[in-house]
Parts: C-alpha cells; structure tokens; sequence
C-alpha cells in the first residue's frame, strides 16, 4: 500500500468536501431530500466523525500494548481494501450500535468546515504514525473486522470517497423538484 497515494487521496476528498460546502444552498443544508435519507449536513456529520474515530483507531494501533492481534480483517474488509472501495450498488449500513454511539446531527456548515479542517489536521499527525509503525496492533471495524493501522488509513480515503457519492445523489433528489 502506497501510504502518500492514500494521503493525496484523503486531501483530495477532503478538498471536494470543502468545496461543496460553497455551492451547496444554505437553505438545503439541513434539509432532508424528498426521497428521505440524510441531509447534506448528516453526511458532513457522519463523515467527519467517522474519520475522526478513524484515526483514534490508528492511535490505538501505534501506541496500544505492544501485543500482537492474530485476527485480520473479514471478507468485506478484505475485498473493500483490496479494491478500494465499497462494493457498487450495495447501501451498506452502519450497525445499529454504532448509529447510536455515532448519530449523523444536522451540523451547520460552520461546524462541517471546522471538522474539516481538524480532519486534516489529524492527517498530518496521523501519517508518520502509519508510516513509522512496526506494531502488528489492530483495532475492530464495525463491519470490517480487525484493521492494521495502515488498513484504518486506506479506510479512511475509502470511506470519505464513498460518501461523496452520497452528496452527488442527495444533488440529483434536489434537482428532480
């Protein structure tokens, strides 16, 4: 895994955030699409905060107990990382505990430019960790089993990107009214 491919392009997702953020409508924001789902503001929640955890998860990897984790990601995590990205047409949910730990709040764009901005603050801290770690450490991913801490940084490219089509689909429900 190319580690500063996946760095340019978690700071290209994040740009697209930041610049969606101008052309998304104040007044649709908060909004909830006709069709239902998320508002734009949910997804920017959602994103952020699990990108955030994201790298708490790589902290637990590099700085945990130095006790090597036999068990490795799943079958989804597997193929999810070896393709880099969610498998096409499928919707897959967040368990319902994390939903409960973790739920999308209808921020205002102000709070998503400051998550934003602390995502990629967290990057920079972040990098030379993954880089540096000799550690076999994992973490558990809700869906994906237990991730390395190279595995949570791919994820979080992933992740991020994945959600940007989200963003694309709420654009289109808009856009049919």
């Amino acid at each position: 895994m190319n580690l500063l491919k996946e760095k340019k392009g978690i700071e290209a997702a994040l740009d697209s955030y930041r610049q969606k953020l101008d052309v998304i409508p104040d007044d649709l924001f908060d909004v909830t699409p006709p069709a239902g789902g998320w508002s734009y503001a949910e997804v920017y929640s959602h994103i952020m905060q699990a990108t955030l955890l994201s790298h708490i998860a790589i902290d637990r990897c590099t700085f945990g107990a130095p006790k090597p984790i036999k068990d490795k990601a799943n079958w989804l995590g597997k193929m999810v990382l070896l393709f880099g990205r969610f498998p096409p047409g499928i919707r897959i949910k967040a368990p319902q505990k994390v939903s409960d730990k973790m739920p999308p709040q209808k921020i205002s764009k102000e709070d998503a430019r400051n998550l934003i901005i602390k995502c990629r603050k967290r990057l920079e801290d972040t990098l030379p960790q993954v880089k540096n770690d000799t550690v076999k450490n994992r973490s558990k991913h809700p869906r994906m089993g237990m991730l390395n801490a190279p595995q949570w940084f791919r994820f979080i490219r992933i992740h991020l990107q994945h959600h940007l089509l989200q963003l694309k689909r709420i654009d289109a429900d808009f856009n049919k009214r």
